[in-house]
Protein backbone atom coordinates (compact mmCIF):
# COMPACT_ATOMS: atom_id res chain seq x y z
CA UNK A 1 0.00 0.00 0.00
CA UNK A 2 1.49 3.43 -0.86
CA UNK A 3 1.62 4.69 2.86
CA UNK A 4 2.78 8.41 1.70
CA UNK A 5 -0.61 8.79 -0.26
CA UNK A 6 -2.82 8.30 2.66
CA UNK A 7 -3.49 11.48 4.83
CA UNK A 8 -5.01 11.08 8.25
CA UNK A 9 -6.57 12.93 11.34
CA UNK A 10 -6.51 11.59 14.86
CA UNK A 11 -9.00 13.79 17.30
CA UNK A 12 -8.24 13.21 20.88
CA UNK A 13 -7.88 15.20 24.06
CA UNK A 14 -5.10 13.39 25.61
CA UNK A 15 -1.78 14.66 23.98
CA UNK A 16 -0.06 11.47 25.53
CA UNK A 17 -2.43 9.37 22.89
CA UNK A 18 -2.02 11.94 19.77
CA UNK A 19 1.72 12.25 20.37
CA UNK A 20 1.53 8.14 20.33
CA UNK A 21 -0.29 7.30 17.10
CA UNK A 22 1.41 10.07 15.59
CA UNK A 23 4.39 8.24 15.91
CA UNK A 24 2.93 5.16 14.67
CA UNK A 25 1.75 6.16 11.69
CA UNK A 26 4.86 7.99 10.81
CA UNK A 27 6.90 4.89 11.34
CA UNK A 28 4.81 3.02 9.15
CA UNK A 29 5.29 5.51 6.52
CA UNK A 30 2.38 7.70 6.77
CA UNK A 31 3.80 11.08 7.03
CA UNK A 32 0.67 13.18 6.12
CA UNK A 33 -1.14 13.34 9.74
CA UNK A 34 -2.96 15.81 11.44
CA UNK A 35 -2.93 16.17 15.01
CA UNK A 36 -6.43 18.26 17.28
CA UNK A 37 -6.80 18.05 20.59
CA UNK A 38 -9.48 20.11 20.81
CA UNK A 39 -12.75 18.29 19.14
CA UNK A 40 -14.99 21.72 18.35
CA UNK A 41 -12.04 22.12 15.19
CA UNK A 42 -12.81 19.44 13.65
CA UNK A 43 -15.46 20.77 11.62
CA UNK A 44 -13.35 24.07 10.60
CA UNK A 45 -10.59 21.56 9.56
CA UNK A 46 -12.55 19.53 7.48
CA UNK A 47 -14.10 22.52 5.74
CA UNK A 48 -10.69 23.44 4.46
CA UNK A 49 -8.93 20.03 3.90
CA UNK A 50 -10.11 16.51 3.31
CA UNK A 51 -8.64 13.23 4.91
CA UNK A 52 -8.19 9.46 3.93
CA UNK A 53 -9.18 7.95 7.72
CA UNK A 54 -9.91 9.71 10.64
CA UNK A 55 -9.17 8.49 14.54
CA UNK A 56 -11.76 9.41 16.99
CA UNK A 57 -11.69 9.25 20.33
CA UNK A 58 -15.32 8.55 22.35
CA UNK A 59 -14.47 10.31 25.43
CA UNK A 60 -13.56 13.61 25.00
CA UNK A 61 -15.04 17.62 26.46
CA UNK A 62 -16.89 19.96 25.22
CA UNK A 63 -18.26 17.21 22.36
CA UNK A 64 -18.28 13.93 22.48
CA UNK A 65 -17.07 11.73 19.79
CA UNK A 66 -20.70 10.37 19.60
CA UNK A 67 -21.39 13.63 18.48
CA UNK A 68 -18.46 13.71 15.92
CA UNK A 69 -19.64 10.33 14.67
CA UNK A 70 -23.15 11.69 13.88
CA UNK A 71 -21.64 14.59 12.12
CA UNK A 72 -19.54 12.92 10.25
CA UNK A 73 -21.98 10.26 8.92
CA UNK A 74 -24.16 13.23 8.19
CA UNK A 75 -21.85 15.50 6.44
CA UNK A 76 -18.85 13.79 5.30
CA UNK A 77 -20.13 9.89 4.85
CA UNK A 78 -17.15 9.59 2.74
CA UNK A 79 -14.30 9.41 5.49
CA UNK A 80 -13.53 6.25 7.02
CA UNK A 81 -13.78 6.65 10.88
CA UNK A 82 -12.54 3.96 13.09
CA UNK A 83 -12.89 4.49 16.34
CA UNK A 84 -9.68 4.26 19.10
CA UNK A 85 -11.72 4.33 22.99
CA UNK A 86 -10.48 2.91 26.45
CA UNK A 87 -15.05 1.98 26.51
CA UNK A 88 -14.48 -1.91 26.05
CA UNK A 89 -18.03 -2.36 25.83
CA UNK A 90 -19.89 -4.88 23.20
CA UNK A 91 -23.05 -2.38 23.10
CA UNK A 92 -20.67 0.80 22.76
CA UNK A 93 -18.73 -1.01 19.75
CA UNK A 94 -22.18 -1.87 17.73
CA UNK A 95 -23.49 1.51 18.49
CA UNK A 96 -20.44 3.17 16.81
CA UNK A 97 -20.82 0.38 14.46
CA UNK A 98 -25.12 1.40 13.51
CA UNK A 99 -23.93 5.29 13.43
CA UNK A 100 -21.21 4.84 10.28
CA UNK A 101 -18.00 3.56 11.98
CA UNK A 102 -15.27 1.55 9.86
CA UNK A 103 -13.96 0.08 13.10
CA UNK A 104 -13.67 0.38 16.87
CA UNK A 105 -10.63 -0.37 18.50
CA UNK A 106 -9.93 -0.23 22.35
CA UNK A 107 -7.05 1.57 23.59
CA UNK A 108 -4.01 0.89 23.74
CA UNK A 109 -4.45 -0.43 20.40
CA UNK A 110 -1.45 -2.41 18.87
CA UNK A 111 0.46 -0.84 16.70
CA UNK A 112 -0.22 -3.49 13.15
CA UNK A 113 -3.55 -3.77 14.48
CA UNK A 114 -3.89 0.12 13.71
CA UNK A 115 -2.12 -0.08 10.52
CA UNK A 116 -4.40 -2.97 9.44
CA UNK A 117 -7.27 -1.48 10.48
CA UNK A 118 -6.80 1.68 8.32
CA UNK A 119 -5.71 -0.16 5.28
CA UNK A 120 -8.96 -1.66 5.61
CA UNK A 121 -10.66 1.34 5.53
CA UNK A 122 -9.16 2.92 3.16
CA UNK A 123 -9.71 0.07 0.95
CA UNK A 124 -13.54 -0.32 1.69
CA UNK A 125 -13.75 3.61 0.45
CA UNK A 126 -11.92 2.87 -2.19
CA UNK A 127 -14.02 0.10 -3.60
CA UNK A 128 -17.24 2.13 -2.80
CA UNK A 129 -15.54 5.09 -4.85
CA UNK A 130 -14.70 3.08 -7.96
CA UNK A 131 -18.55 1.53 -7.74
CA UNK A 132 -20.30 4.57 -7.75
CA UNK A 133 -17.41 5.77 -10.26
CA UNK A 134 -18.93 3.12 -12.79
CA UNK A 135 -22.38 3.45 -12.41
CA UNK A 136 -21.76 7.02 -13.07
CA UNK A 137 -20.05 5.97 -15.87
CA UNK A 138 -22.60 3.96 -16.85
CA UNK A 139 -25.53 6.62 -16.90
CA UNK A 140 -24.01 8.85 -18.18
CA UNK A 141 -23.04 6.90 -21.00
CA UNK A 142 -20.21 9.16 -22.49
CA UNK A 143 -15.97 8.36 -22.21
CA UNK A 144 -13.98 10.96 -20.29
CA UNK A 145 -10.69 9.92 -21.78
CA UNK A 146 -11.63 9.40 -25.30
CA UNK A 147 -7.88 10.27 -26.41
CA UNK A 148 -6.96 7.56 -24.12
CA UNK A 149 -8.32 4.75 -26.68
CA UNK A 150 -7.68 6.54 -29.51
CA UNK A 151 -5.61 3.73 -30.63
CA UNK A 152 -8.10 0.72 -29.90
CA UNK A 153 -10.66 0.30 -32.74
CA UNK A 154 -13.85 -0.53 -31.83
CA UNK A 155 -17.51 0.41 -31.97
CA UNK A 156 -18.49 -3.01 -29.44
CA UNK A 157 -20.61 -1.46 -26.69
CA UNK A 158 -18.90 -4.27 -24.54
CA UNK A 159 -15.63 -2.76 -25.63
CA UNK A 160 -17.07 0.33 -24.72
CA UNK A 161 -17.90 -0.86 -21.54
CA UNK A 162 -14.64 -2.30 -20.38
CA UNK A 163 -13.35 1.39 -21.58
CA UNK A 164 -16.06 3.18 -19.09
CA UNK A 165 -14.49 0.56 -16.32
CA UNK A 166 -10.44 1.46 -16.76
CA UNK A 167 -11.81 5.07 -16.40
CA UNK A 168 -12.83 4.42 -12.97
CA UNK A 169 -10.26 1.75 -11.67
CA UNK A 170 -7.05 3.54 -13.91
CA UNK A 171 -6.27 6.67 -10.95
CA UNK A 172 -5.99 3.62 -8.27
CA UNK A 173 -2.41 1.59 -7.61
CA UNK A 174 -4.00 -1.22 -7.48
CA UNK A 175 -2.66 -3.97 -9.67
CA UNK A 176 -4.39 -4.94 -12.74
CA UNK A 177 -5.09 -8.64 -14.45
CA UNK A 178 -5.48 -8.82 -18.10
CA UNK A 179 -6.60 -11.79 -19.59
CA UNK A 180 -7.94 -12.34 -23.33
CA UNK A 181 -6.61 -14.46 -26.35
CA UNK A 182 -3.84 -13.61 -27.89
CA UNK A 183 -3.94 -10.53 -30.44
CA UNK A 184 -6.79 -9.04 -28.63
CA UNK A 185 -5.09 -6.15 -27.66
CA UNK A 186 -3.84 -6.35 -23.91
CA UNK A 187 -0.95 -3.92 -24.25
CA UNK A 188 -3.18 -1.31 -25.77
CA UNK A 189 -5.25 -1.82 -22.58
CA UNK A 190 -2.58 -1.46 -20.26
CA UNK A 191 -1.16 1.81 -22.23
CA UNK A 192 -4.59 3.19 -21.90
CA UNK A 193 -4.65 2.71 -18.08
CA UNK A 194 -1.39 4.23 -18.00
CA UNK A 195 -2.42 7.44 -20.14
CA UNK A 196 -5.78 7.99 -17.42
CA UNK A 197 -3.20 7.19 -14.45
CA UNK A 198 -1.58 10.67 -14.95
CA UNK A 199 1.47 8.83 -13.88
CA UNK A 200 4.57 10.97 -14.79
CA UNK A 201 6.91 7.95 -15.04
CA UNK A 202 7.41 5.63 -18.28
CA UNK A 203 5.53 3.01 -19.29
CA UNK A 204 7.75 -0.19 -19.19
CA UNK A 205 6.47 -3.49 -20.80
CA UNK A 206 8.00 -7.15 -20.61
CA UNK A 207 7.40 -10.59 -21.91
CA UNK A 208 8.12 -12.80 -19.20
CA UNK A 209 7.64 -15.61 -21.20
CA UNK A 210 10.93 -18.30 -21.16
CA UNK A 211 12.49 -16.15 -18.41
CA UNK A 212 13.69 -18.35 -16.10
CA UNK A 213 13.87 -17.18 -12.38
CA UNK A 214 17.41 -15.87 -12.81
CA UNK A 215 16.90 -14.25 -15.92
CA UNK A 216 13.22 -12.75 -14.77
CA UNK A 217 15.10 -11.30 -10.97
CA UNK A 218 17.77 -9.81 -13.39
CA UNK A 219 15.25 -8.09 -16.23
CA UNK A 220 13.32 -6.58 -13.23
CA UNK A 221 15.18 -6.06 -10.26
CA UNK A 222 18.56 -5.32 -11.99
CA UNK A 223 21.79 -6.79 -10.25
CA UNK A 224 24.91 -5.42 -8.63
CA UNK A 225 28.63 -5.73 -10.32
CA UNK A 226 29.58 -9.46 -9.71
CA UNK A 227 26.47 -11.03 -8.69
CA UNK A 228 27.37 -13.67 -10.87
CA UNK A 229 30.26 -14.24 -13.89
CA UNK A 230 29.39 -11.69 -16.57
CA UNK A 231 27.98 -9.20 -14.60
CA UNK A 232 30.81 -6.49 -14.34
CA UNK A 233 28.66 -3.54 -13.78
CA UNK A 234 25.88 -2.56 -11.46
CA UNK A 235 22.49 -3.19 -13.81
CA UNK A 236 19.24 -1.17 -13.13
CA UNK A 237 15.90 -2.92 -13.51
CA UNK A 238 12.88 -2.20 -15.28
CA UNK A 239 11.08 -2.04 -11.82
CA UNK A 240 13.43 0.58 -11.21
CA UNK A 241 12.55 2.69 -14.67
CA UNK A 242 9.29 2.06 -14.17
CA UNK A 243 9.38 4.01 -10.86
CA UNK A 244 6.52 6.88 -10.85
CA UNK A 245 5.19 4.62 -14.08
CA UNK A 246 3.79 1.48 -14.86
CA UNK A 247 5.95 -2.00 -15.19
CA UNK A 248 3.13 -3.98 -17.46
CA UNK A 249 4.26 -7.66 -17.43
CA UNK A 250 2.92 -10.05 -20.38
CA UNK A 251 2.61 -13.55 -20.58
CA UNK A 252 2.55 -13.79 -17.02
CA UNK A 253 0.76 -17.13 -16.85
CA UNK A 254 4.37 -18.90 -17.48
CA UNK A 255 6.33 -17.22 -14.72
CA UNK A 256 7.93 -20.10 -12.40
CA UNK A 257 6.59 -20.73 -8.65
CA UNK A 258 10.37 -18.79 -7.71
CA UNK A 259 9.48 -15.18 -9.83
CA UNK A 260 5.83 -15.62 -8.73
CA UNK A 261 6.95 -15.48 -4.73
CA UNK A 262 9.02 -12.51 -6.10
CA UNK A 263 6.50 -10.55 -8.13
CA UNK A 264 4.16 -11.97 -4.50
CA UNK A 265 6.23 -10.19 -2.22
CA UNK A 266 6.81 -6.97 -4.63
CA UNK A 267 3.07 -6.29 -4.58
CA UNK A 268 2.76 -6.29 -0.98
CA UNK A 269 5.71 -4.85 0.22
CA UNK A 270 6.64 -2.55 -2.49
CA UNK A 271 10.59 -3.34 -2.06
CA UNK A 272 12.65 -5.45 -3.97
CA UNK A 273 16.16 -6.64 -3.95
CA UNK A 274 18.66 -6.58 -7.15
CA UNK A 275 20.92 -9.89 -7.79
CA UNK A 276 23.75 -9.83 -5.56
CA UNK A 277 22.47 -7.07 -3.32
CA UNK A 278 20.65 -7.23 0.73
CA UNK A 279 19.76 -3.60 0.54
CA UNK A 280 16.27 -3.47 -0.58
CA UNK A 281 15.34 -0.54 -3.24
CA UNK A 282 11.29 0.87 -2.57
CA UNK A 283 9.11 0.94 -6.06
CA UNK A 284 6.33 3.14 -6.79
CA UNK A 285 5.36 1.28 -9.96
CA UNK A 286 1.97 0.30 -11.08
CA UNK A 287 1.91 -3.60 -11.79
CA UNK A 288 -0.38 -4.43 -14.81
CA UNK A 289 -0.48 -8.31 -15.58
CA UNK A 290 -1.69 -9.82 -18.63
CA UNK A 291 -1.60 -13.61 -20.04
CA UNK A 292 -3.83 -15.53 -22.95
CA UNK A 293 -3.94 -18.60 -20.74
CA UNK A 294 -6.84 -19.64 -18.56
CA UNK A 295 -5.18 -18.30 -15.27
CA UNK A 296 -8.34 -19.78 -13.17
CA UNK A 297 -8.07 -23.57 -14.36
CA UNK A 298 -4.06 -22.38 -13.43
CA UNK A 299 -5.10 -21.63 -9.98
CA UNK A 300 -6.69 -24.62 -9.66
CA UNK A 301 -4.78 -27.24 -10.76
CA UNK A 302 -1.36 -25.21 -9.03
CA UNK A 303 0.07 -24.13 -11.39
CA UNK A 304 -0.40 -20.35 -10.41
CA UNK A 305 -0.33 -18.94 -7.01
CA UNK A 306 -3.71 -18.55 -5.35
CA UNK A 307 -2.20 -15.64 -3.33
CA UNK A 308 -0.46 -13.96 -6.15
CA UNK A 309 -3.81 -14.40 -8.32
CA UNK A 310 -6.37 -12.72 -5.69
CA UNK A 311 -3.19 -9.80 -5.23
CA UNK A 312 -3.13 -8.93 -9.31
CA UNK A 313 -7.04 -9.51 -9.17
CA UNK A 314 -7.57 -6.29 -7.50
CA UNK A 315 -8.63 -5.11 -10.66
CA UNK A 316 -9.68 -7.30 -13.79
CA UNK A 317 -10.51 -6.82 -17.90
CA UNK A 318 -11.40 -9.69 -19.91
CA UNK A 319 -11.14 -8.80 -23.52
CA UNK A 320 -13.47 -10.42 -26.16
CA UNK A 321 -12.03 -12.10 -29.08
CA UNK A 322 -12.59 -10.78 -32.47
CA UNK A 323 -15.22 -13.52 -32.96
CA UNK A 324 -17.45 -12.10 -30.65
CA UNK A 325 -17.11 -8.39 -31.87
CA UNK A 326 -17.86 -9.28 -35.34
CA UNK A 327 -19.31 -5.66 -35.63
CA UNK A 328 -15.72 -4.59 -35.68
CA UNK A 329 -14.50 -5.99 -38.55
CA UNK A 330 -15.28 -3.77 -41.42
CA UNK A 331 -13.83 -0.53 -39.46
CA UNK A 332 -10.82 -2.57 -38.75
CA UNK A 333 -10.59 -3.56 -42.34
CA UNK A 334 -10.62 -0.07 -42.97
CA UNK A 335 -8.50 1.35 -40.35
CA UNK A 336 -5.44 -1.45 -41.47
CA UNK A 337 -6.20 -0.57 -45.22
CA UNK A 338 -5.58 2.94 -44.62
CA UNK A 339 -2.59 2.40 -42.36
CA UNK A 340 -0.77 -0.44 -44.77
CA UNK A 341 -1.18 1.95 -47.66
CA UNK A 342 0.68 5.20 -45.77
CA UNK A 343 3.71 2.14 -44.60
CA UNK A 344 3.97 1.06 -48.11
CA UNK A 345 3.35 4.77 -49.85
CA UNK A 346 0.15 3.46 -51.94
CA UNK A 347 -3.19 5.27 -52.57
CA UNK A 348 -5.58 3.24 -50.38
CA UNK A 349 -7.10 0.28 -52.82
CA UNK A 350 -11.00 -0.24 -52.39
CA UNK A 351 -12.91 -3.49 -52.29
CA UNK A 352 -15.79 -5.00 -52.88
CA UNK A 353 -18.70 -5.71 -49.86
CA UNK A 354 -18.49 -9.11 -50.38
CA UNK A 355 -14.62 -8.74 -48.57
CA UNK A 356 -16.48 -7.91 -45.55
CA UNK A 357 -19.34 -11.06 -45.94
CA UNK A 358 -16.35 -13.06 -46.41
CA UNK A 359 -14.18 -12.14 -43.45
CA UNK A 360 -17.50 -12.23 -41.21
CA UNK A 361 -17.29 -15.84 -41.70
CA UNK A 362 -13.81 -15.97 -40.26
CA UNK A 363 -13.34 -16.65 -36.67
CA UNK A 364 -9.83 -15.50 -36.40
CA UNK A 365 -8.11 -18.01 -34.26
CA UNK A 366 -5.10 -15.10 -34.11
CA UNK A 367 -8.11 -12.08 -33.29
CA UNK A 368 -6.94 -8.41 -34.17
CA UNK A 369 -3.25 -9.02 -34.84
CA UNK A 370 -4.18 -12.06 -37.41
CA UNK A 371 -6.71 -9.56 -39.67
CA UNK A 372 -3.64 -6.49 -39.48
CA UNK A 373 -1.58 -9.34 -41.10
CA UNK A 374 -3.96 -10.65 -43.22
CA UNK A 375 -4.72 -6.90 -44.52
CA UNK A 376 -1.20 -5.80 -44.74
CA UNK A 377 -0.44 -8.82 -46.67
CA UNK A 378 -3.54 -8.14 -48.98
CA UNK A 379 -2.45 -4.59 -49.47
CA UNK A 380 1.10 -5.44 -50.29
CA UNK A 381 0.25 -8.05 -52.50
CA UNK A 382 -2.08 -5.72 -54.58
CA UNK A 383 -1.08 -4.84 -57.95
CA UNK A 384 -3.59 -2.17 -58.82
CA UNK A 385 -6.69 0.69 -56.44
CA UNK A 386 -8.70 -2.55 -56.08
CA UNK A 387 -8.44 -5.16 -53.39
CA UNK A 388 -10.16 -8.45 -54.91
CA UNK A 389 -11.84 -11.14 -52.55
CA UNK A 390 -9.13 -13.68 -54.23
CA UNK A 391 -6.47 -11.56 -52.24
CA UNK A 392 -7.86 -12.72 -48.78
CA UNK A 393 -8.99 -16.62 -50.42
CA UNK A 394 -6.05 -16.74 -50.78
CA UNK A 395 -4.64 -16.32 -47.53
CA UNK A 396 -7.66 -17.66 -44.61
CA UNK A 397 -10.17 -20.66 -45.73
CA UNK A 398 -13.18 -19.96 -44.00
CA UNK A 399 -14.36 -23.69 -44.25
CA UNK A 400 -11.35 -24.58 -41.56
CA UNK A 401 -12.12 -21.59 -39.35
CA UNK A 402 -13.26 -23.60 -36.68
CA UNK A 403 -11.11 -26.72 -34.86
CA UNK A 404 -12.00 -29.93 -36.39
CA UNK A 405 -12.95 -31.92 -32.83
CA UNK A 406 -14.60 -28.56 -31.67
CA UNK A 407 -16.90 -28.93 -34.83
CA UNK A 408 -18.08 -32.44 -34.51
CA UNK A 409 -19.25 -30.92 -31.12
CA UNK A 410 -21.27 -28.21 -32.38
CA UNK A 411 -22.82 -30.37 -35.33
CA UNK A 412 -23.76 -33.48 -32.84
CA UNK A 413 -25.46 -30.94 -30.02
CA UNK A 414 -27.01 -29.39 -33.18
CA UNK A 415 -28.74 -32.64 -34.40
CA UNK A 416 -29.73 -33.61 -30.63
CA UNK A 417 -31.46 -30.61 -29.83
CA UNK A 418 -33.21 -29.91 -33.34
CA UNK A 419 -33.66 -33.65 -34.02
CA UNK A 420 -34.07 -35.28 -30.79
CA UNK A 421 -35.93 -38.95 -32.41
CA UNK A 422 -35.07 -39.01 -35.70
CA UNK A 423 -32.21 -37.59 -37.78
CA UNK A 424 -32.84 -36.03 -40.85
CA UNK A 425 -31.30 -37.43 -44.37
CA UNK A 426 -28.68 -36.77 -46.00
CA UNK A 427 -30.41 -34.51 -48.40
CA UNK A 428 -32.23 -32.86 -45.98
CA UNK A 429 -29.34 -32.20 -44.31
CA UNK A 430 -27.50 -30.75 -47.41
CA UNK A 431 -31.10 -28.31 -47.90
CA UNK A 432 -30.39 -27.11 -44.60
CA UNK A 433 -26.31 -26.48 -44.32
CA UNK A 434 -27.06 -25.01 -47.92
CA UNK A 435 -29.40 -22.42 -47.01
CA UNK A 436 -27.69 -21.53 -43.86
CA UNK A 437 -24.24 -20.85 -45.72
CA UNK A 438 -25.83 -18.73 -48.48
CA UNK A 439 -27.38 -16.98 -45.30
CA UNK A 440 -24.21 -16.29 -43.66
CA UNK A 441 -22.95 -15.49 -47.18
CA UNK A 442 -25.91 -12.96 -47.82
CA UNK A 443 -26.88 -15.03 -50.82
CA UNK A 444 -22.94 -14.92 -52.47
CA UNK A 445 -22.96 -18.24 -54.09
CA UNK A 446 -18.88 -18.01 -53.90
CA UNK A 447 -18.34 -17.34 -50.07
CA UNK A 448 -21.47 -19.85 -49.67
CA UNK A 449 -19.30 -22.38 -51.26
CA UNK A 450 -16.13 -21.43 -49.66
CA UNK A 451 -18.08 -21.82 -46.07
CA UNK A 452 -19.14 -25.11 -47.13
CA UNK A 453 -15.85 -26.52 -48.35
CA UNK A 454 -16.84 -27.20 -52.12
CA UNK A 455 -16.38 -25.12 -55.32
CA UNK A 456 -18.67 -22.99 -56.21
CA UNK A 457 -19.55 -25.14 -59.56
CA UNK A 458 -20.22 -28.20 -57.30
CA UNK A 459 -22.53 -25.54 -55.40
CA UNK A 460 -24.17 -24.52 -58.62
CA UNK A 461 -25.06 -28.46 -59.34
CA UNK A 462 -26.65 -28.86 -55.86
CA UNK A 463 -28.57 -25.79 -56.12
CA UNK A 464 -30.00 -26.80 -60.04
CA UNK A 465 -30.75 -30.15 -58.12
CA UNK A 466 -32.64 -27.96 -55.44
CA UNK A 467 -34.36 -26.10 -57.89
CA UNK A 468 -35.54 -28.60 -59.96
CA UNK A 469 -36.98 -30.44 -57.13
CA UNK A 470 -38.99 -27.12 -55.52
CA UNK A 471 -40.31 -26.99 -59.16
CA UNK A 472 -41.35 -30.22 -59.38
CA UNK A 473 -43.46 -30.63 -56.23
CA UNK A 474 -44.85 -26.98 -57.64
CA UNK A 475 -46.03 -28.44 -60.57
CA UNK A 476 -47.01 -31.65 -59.36
CA UNK A 477 -49.91 -29.71 -57.42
Amino acid sequence: MDNFKYSVAIVDDEKESLYTYSLILKQSGINDVFLIQDPRELPLVLKERAFSVLLLDLSMPHISGFELLKYLSMEYPEIPVIVLTAIKEIETAVECIKMGASDYLVKPVERNKLISSIKKAFEMNRLKEEILGLKQRLIEDKLEYKEAFSEIITVNQKMRGIFKYLEVISKTDQPVLITGETGTGKELIARAIHKISGKKGDFIAVNVAGLDDTMFSDTLFGHKKGAYTGAISNREGLMSKANGGTLFLDEIGDLSEASQLKLLRVLQEKVYYPLGSDIPKSTDARIIVATNQDIHEMVSKGKFRKDLFYRLKAHHVHLPPLRERKEDIPVLLEYFIEEASISLGKKPPKYPKEVITYLMNYSFPGNIRELKMIVYDAVARCKSHFLSLDAFKDTIDISNSIDKELKSEVVKFYLQMRFPEKLPTLKEMEELLIEEALRRAQGNQGIAASILGITRQALNKRLHKLHKKTSEKIFSK
